[in-house]
């Protein structure tokens, strides 16, 4: 299996909230309208071709980047809202060339609301640590444009180049680490690149885990569905590796600390889904795509709420995070507690 180039494969924690009908956040597009260059009612992209595009067709282009999209949807798509910055008339057919910006304009969405408050953990003038709420997207969606954390840390932090150094998925909560400026952005993603960042996850999963502790190890990889969004074990995949211990059981239900070893995405809830214990409320491993993409249609239902084990969000929290201080090089340790949704849905099992 060959990697796809829009999924990360140096260690790193890759969001993906399932809303993404043209997530763009894996490359340079600016967010334009935040910045003042366009009106707020509308969404003003500029989506850099790489280089291992140049000369393709743009409609190629489109659905190679916005992956879920129709070639109908992607048709209309550059009929509407698809320019060039050098006038070229923007056609399906139009080749497009590396280095090139294709300029994407659309009216802003109604957003959902999200929680916006967000606690500091630790921080000092190179890093930030945030205690990041469930249920907030970390980049631009077709549903989230300024209800965002990259649109949060523009507004708490306007005089400053904050850069996110490692991803979690919208509905997880807990540890999230940023750079205050551009020598520490490195330092820091290099250091979760090779490795040496500690990541540690606590989890609530269905059924009894029997072992008290044990390594999953199961290569993962991109699986061929109508979401293009599932990750699954495959035998050419890449090396994914997630050691767990039991810290509490329940009649039906287990609750696990589990540290990656690896970044790959969602590993932690396709390595559980794959031995059988599901993450409660996982609405893409547990519920399956088609309450999944019924949820990203029309949004929560009493239904459908049932169908994610009542829990709105799915049971995965970053609980500590162990890394090298990007200065220093000591060893710097952030810990965010279990939020208190968790806690509550446990004393009910």
């Amino acid at each position: 299996m060959t990697a796809d180039p829009r999924f990360p494969t140096d260690g790193t924690e890759v969001e993906s909230d399932g809303a993404e009908e043209d997530v763009l956040e894996g490359t340079a597009a600016s967010w334009a309208a935040a910045e003042g260059s366009a009106p707020a009612d509308v969404i003003s992209l500029r989506i850099p071709v790489p280089p291992m595009c140049d000369g393709w067709r743009l409609d190629h282009f489109l659905k190679w980047r916005i992956d879920r999209l129709s070639r109908t949807k992607v048709q209309a798509i550059i009929d509407t809202q698809i320019r060039f910055a050098d006038g070229r008339k923007a056609r399906p057919s139009a080749r497009v060339r590396s280095g090139e910006l294709v300029h994407l304009e659309r009216p802003a969405p109604i957003e959902p609301e999200v929680p916006r408050y967000f606690d500091v953990l630790a921080e000092d003038e190179h890093f930030i640590a945030i205690d990041k709420p469930a249920g907030l997207p970390m980049h631009t969606t077709a549903k989230f444009w300024r209800n965002t954390l990259t649109a949060l840390l523009r507004e708490r932090y306007p005089d400053e180049p904050i850069q996110l150094c490692h991803r979690i998925d919208r509905e997880t909560s807990g540890v999230l680490l940023l750079a205050r400026h551009a020598r520490a952005a490195s330092s820091l993603k290099k250091a979760f690149a090779n490795r040496r960042v500690k990541k540690s996850y606590l989890a609530l999963v269905h059924g009894r885990v029997e072992a008290d502790l044990g390594l999953i190890d199961a290569p993962l990889g991109l699986l061929d569905t109508p979401t293009h969004l599932m990750m699954g074990v495959v035998n050419e995949g890449l090396e994914a590796r997630t050691r767990f211990h039991v810290r509490e059981r329940f009649r039906h239900h287990t609750f696990v600390g589990a540290e990656p070893e690896t970044g790959r995405q969602h590993q932690i809830r396709v390595h559980f889904a794959h031995l059988g214990h599901p993450l409660v409320g996982d609405k893409l491993y547990r519920a399956g795509e088609k309450a999944f993409m019924a949820y990203c249609d029309g949004g929560m239902t009493d239904e459908l709420l049932a169908l994610f084990d009542g829990l709105p969000r799915q049971a995965l929290h970053a609980h500590r995070l162990s890394f090298p201080h990007p200065a220093a090089g000591e060893l710097v340790t952030v810990e965010s507690p279990i939020p208190a949704d968790l806690t509550a849905y446990m004393q009910t099992l």
